[in-house]
């Protein structure tokens, strides 16, 4: 049995985030229970995977300086996510705009160290994975 198709309106979380988000699908596509079907492509920060509130990475260079500042005192800093690659796993045999599908379960990872994960895929309607 497939996992279920991750949609616009996915709950998204981040090790380093101190906030949960909401992935974003900007592409018009086919709809899944009336919401846009997201690909393992709908990674563009800002766009797709909106901030997480505050970073908490001392590999992202805004955090580490007002760590540094703070002598030492970790201090979290507003999230910019900086995605370098496509989620992971996804529905191959499923196709949207030529792309594999998302589906739950699925991570991908920020430059800055977190692991970023999709909590509620925001339909529970499965594929073929």
């Amino acid at each position: 049995m497939g996992k279920p198709v991750v949609v616009a309106g996915a709950m998204t979380s981040c090790t380093f985030g101190m906030a949960p988000s909401t992935l974003m699908v900007v592409a018009p596509r086919a709809l899944v229970e009336g919401r846009p079907v997201a690909t393992i492509m709908d990674i563009a920060p800002m766009v797709n995977i909106v901030p997480f509130a505050m970073c908490m990475s001392l590999s992202n260079p805004t955090v580490a300086a007002a760590t540094a500042a703070a002598l030492g005192v970790l201090t979290p800093m507003p999230c910019v996510p900086v995605i370098p690659a496509p989620w992971t796993p996804m529905a191959p045999q499923t196709l949207w705009a030529k792309q594999p599908a998302l589906v739950a379960g699925s991570t991908c990872s920020c430059a800055y160290g977190g692991l970023i994960n999709i909590g509620f895929p925001g339909t529970t309607r499965t594929m073929a994975g």
